[in-house]
């Protein structure tokens, strides 16, 4: 007999096996002689409250064998298929429409102008020391996509937009530890990811896919309907590739795709997204307010259980939305610039998230009224107010990849921090008076946004805590647009702009499930 319980328990029972087993024992009613085997399918932790509970969903077969679910995953050999789809960018969104491509048969080439994962280690080695930044070869660009060294978060809310088990699966097949299947907020971190991102690459090759590094698209040629063939800059030789299909994901990095779309009069349209900077308070902190602790004694001994705690905020300020974005427990803060002259800031957890920070964006949402004054600038004025404000960043914290820096108390009072709290970002920090960096309007909507965040969680606010800029590429400020069905670009109907390149998804999962349907859309057209 199988049967399924909903359980709410204490994390001392819900995390010890033994304990585990006794307790669904009792609620069960089982005897002493009854066999029984157990398979976790949901867990969450519920926090509101002192006396935290495990939300778990168990399955339970009694006095009979557990049976195994497969994952379900079959790849084709490719490498003779009369059909192929030329996809750009090896981030999840490319990665999984190739993996899908071998699903269907279809043989996948990929073009990808960064370096494989394990060469793109010595170039952010090169960032955080020598404040070298490689355009083509950095956090954003490369094998794996932004999400590989920014920390892996599976969790995403577009559960209408595809088969999100499927994607998990698919991490487990290629190597990810199987709890991802179940927590309610998947992680598999940085230092684990890109393992994972090289048996997916290793996947592709061998049912006969293609996958070209350092290989950077510099032209499109098209008749204003139908797209002909690309132009691939590849170790200072350009080759031209003709493709009857192309996926571009290239990433809501990739400017001078923007740029070179504009230029091709393919049509892009300016999209509103978010911009702020990334604060960090120390882990013990955030653990103390959201585990309900009074004393480090106590939040010690519910440690023992529950792992590093996480938050989400949100508050409107005359319009504008301000809230926590990419929040990274027991993580470190990355330098993501993709040009020498220019700061950029994300977040990165490991698995054990065991860092001793906690921090997270805090970003205003901007809409396109905000962008007036770059109106001259057409489709791609967003982008060019992201691009000021983080040349502003670079010239503030001394023109290298120092970021500039304020201690969140004295950004809330308007004070330069006459000396800065230690923090993760290794590269180094700059005090100033971020209001300065960011814009008056910005910058006072995000004192306003923190002022809000303290009554929420009192003590956010304090100079034991420090803001450090500039958090900017939340979502990209261009949209491709496409057709809601067939997902073709409105213009070049064999062109598919695809995921956070594109405007279309917002994180590893999201752009995932994108790069399939995108595969599924053109499957249908075969």
């Amino acid at each position: 007999m199988k049967k399924e319980l909903q359980l709410a328990l204490a994390p001392h029972i819900a995390y010890n096996e033994q304990l585990l087993k006794e307790e669904i024992a009792e609620q069960l009613g089982l005897k002493p002689t009854d066999t029984f085997h157990i398979k976790l399918l949901r867990r969450s932790i519920d926090a509101r409250s002192r006396h935290i509970k495990i939300n778990l969903k168990v399955a339970v077969w009694i006095n009979e064998p557990m049976t195994n679910d497969e994952l379900g995953i079959v790849y084709r050999e490719v490498g003779a298929s009369r059909h192929t789809i030329t996809i750009i960018g090896a981030g999840p969104a490319g990665i999984y429409a190739a993996l899908r491509c071998l699903e269907l048969g279809i043989k996948p080439i990929i073009f990808e102008r960064g370096k494989d994962v394990q060469a793109r280690r010595r170039d952010l080695a090169a960032i955080h020391k020598q404040h070298i930044v490689n355009p083509d070869s950095n956090y954003c660009f490369g094998e794996g996509g932004a999400g590989t060294y920014s920390d892996g978060k599976l969790y995403t809310r577009s559960s209408k937009r595809g088969d999100i088990e499927h994607i998990l699966k698919t991490f487990v097949y290629h190597g990810a530890d199987d709890t991802i299947l179940v927590d309610a907020h998947p992680h598999i971190g940085t230092n684990k990811l890109p393992k994972i991102i090289a048996n997916m690459r290793n996947t592709i090759l061998k049912f006969g896919g293609e996958i070209h590094f350092e290989s950077k698209l510099i032209d499109i040629k098209h008749n204003g309907k139908h797209l002909s063939s690309i132009i691939i800059e590849n170790s200072d030789t350009q080759i031209e590739h003709q493709c009857s299909q192309l996926i571009l994901a290239t990433g809501h990095s990739a400017r001078d795709i923007y740029e070179l779309l504009d230029k091709k009069q393919i049509a892009i349209e300016a999209k509103p997204f978010a911009l702020g900077v990334r604060v960090e308070h120390s882990q013990d902190f955030i653990d103390k307010i959201q585990y309900s602790c009074n004393s480090i004694h106590e939040l010690t001994d519910k440690r023992v259980y529950l792992p590093a705690a996480s938050y989400s905020l949100v508050h409107q300020v005359k319009g504008h939305g301000v809230y926590s974005f990419c929040m990274c427990p027991g993580g470190i803060i990355a330098p993501c610039a993709t040009s020498q002259y220019e700061v950029v800031t994300n977040g990165w957890s490991p698995s054990k998230r065991n860092n001793p920070y906690a921090n997270s964006g805090i970003v205003v949402g901007l809409e396109l009224i905000d962008f007036e004054p770059y109106k001259k600038h057409g489709a791609l004025a967003g982008l060019q107010l992201q691009k000021d404000i983080e040349h502003k960043a670079w010239e503030m914290g001394g023109k290298t990849q120092t970021a500039p820096a304020q201690n969140l108390q004295d950004f809330v009072n308007g004070k330069l921090s006459s000396k800065l709290i230690d923090c993760s970002y290794q590269p180094g920090t700059q005090s100033v008076q971020m209001t300065d960096v960011l814009g008056k309007m910005i910058g006072s909507t995000l004192q306003q946004g923190f002022k809000a965040f303290d009554n929420k969680m009192k003590g956010y606010i304090s100079n034991e805590a420090i803001i450090v800029g500039v958090e900017s590429r939340t979502s990209t400020p261009v949209r491709i647009p496409r057709d809601k069905i067939t997902l073709q670009h409105v213009q070049i109907n064999n062109l598919y702009p695809c995921a956070e390149g594109a405007g279309y998804a917002g994180g590893i999962v999201s752009a995932a499930m994108d790069g399939v349907n995108c595969v599924n859309a053109i499957k249908a057209l075969l």
